[in-house]
């Protein structure tokens, strides 16, 4: 994974001023913003004091923040993007400049995403009616470079949450990887610049919404209590719709049926256990939810390939990576 060189390049000279408080805190991901067109940093930190976060943003450049912990905000004029807890939102610096802080004394998580405005040409031309006002405006070459502006930032799905924790540790060999995040940073691109028409919602954008709602649904039902989770008709209640429909709906969407979810979410909590040393095997069965050890052995086995006592000493490159839909 492309680590920040010691000799810093001039694109990147902005941005160490803007953390240069954090130090470790901040790092790029990957892309090059002059030769690509986007470029992924990743920060984590904890500071004492409120951090100047407009310091690191570019003129004529569109920025989504894929916001994870701690509060932040971007403002321009009398409007304001808050930035909570598992939110996504953008902004664009034009000519005047956006003022914009991390809230002290929190741990903050994030990773940014920088686009250049021909990038943004190129990839999102020809779908401009269907785009954000702002994306709109960063697409027009001569009232761009004047304005600045910022979305109203929205709650991450689960879906997107897994999408940034994959940005991290891309599950692609080294040579492969600007492939995948070229892949990665459209889907982004498809997820947030977007918006709906301005006089009614289309039927078929509410139904895969309301999809999207029962899968969440589900998916947050299961994490609370992986040892005794609840019963599908109980999901489906919450969920409003028959039992039937919710697990038709949930595989459609996830690629997977919900009890094999389950199972995924189970050994993916016991590993992490047996990755402490706090819990031995049988230990970490009965956390997830197995009575019997061979079951919970033969599951894990099949799902990181090699039996959980072994587990804990097999190297990264050994491991086998659960596949997620």
């Amino acid at each position: 994974m492309p680590r920040t060189p010691k000799t810093t390049p001039p694109r990147f000279e902005g941005e160490v001023a803007a953390w240069a408080a954090i130090g470790a805190g901040w790092r790029q991901l990957f892309g090059s913003f002059g030769s690509l067109g986007f470029s992924l940093e990743w920060h984590d930190f904890k500071a004492a004091e409120p951090i100047d976060w407009a310091r690191s943003f570019h003129p004529g450049s569109v920025e989504l923040c894929l916001n994870l912990s701690g509060q932040g905000s971007v403002s321009s004029g009398n409007k304001t993007a808050h930035f909570a807890n598992q939110s996504a939102g953008f902004y664009r610096q034009g000519q005047t400049p956006l003022s914009a802080v991390r809230t002290p004394g929190q741990t903050h998580q994030f990773i940014t995403v920088e686009f250049r405005p021909d990038f943004l040409c190129r990839e999102l031309g020809e779908s401009r009616d269907f785009l954000h006002p702002l994306i709109q405006t960063s697409l027009d070459t001569n009232a761009a470079p004047a304005i600045s502006g910022v979305s109203e930032p929205e709650p991450l799905t689960t879906r997107q949450r897994d999408l940034v924790m994959a940005l991290r540790q891309p599950p692609v060999l080294a040579g492969a990887q600007r492939l995948w995040y070229g892949a990665k940073v459209r889907e982004l691109m498809s997820e947030f610049f977007f918006a709906p028409p301005s006089d009614s919602e289309l039927f078929c954008q509410r139904q895969q919404r309301v999809a999207r709602d029962r899968v969440e649904t589900v998916v947050e039902a299961l994490k609370k209590d992986l040892t005794h989770p609840p019963s599908l008709e109980a999901i489906a209640r919450e969920a409003a719709c028959s039992p039937f429909y919710l697990s038709r709906t949930f595989s459609k969407e996830m690629g997977q049926t919900i009890p094999q979810y389950l199972r995924q979410l189970r050994m993916e909590k016991a590993a992490t256990l047996l990755r402490s040393g706090s819990f031995n095997v049988t230990e970490a069965a009965l956390e997830v939810g197995y009575s019997s050890l061979s079951h919970f052995s033969a599951a894990f086995h099949q799902t990181f390939g090699c039996c959980p006592g072994l587990y804990p000493m097999a190297t990264p490159t050994q491991r086998v990576t659960p596949r997620r839909s």
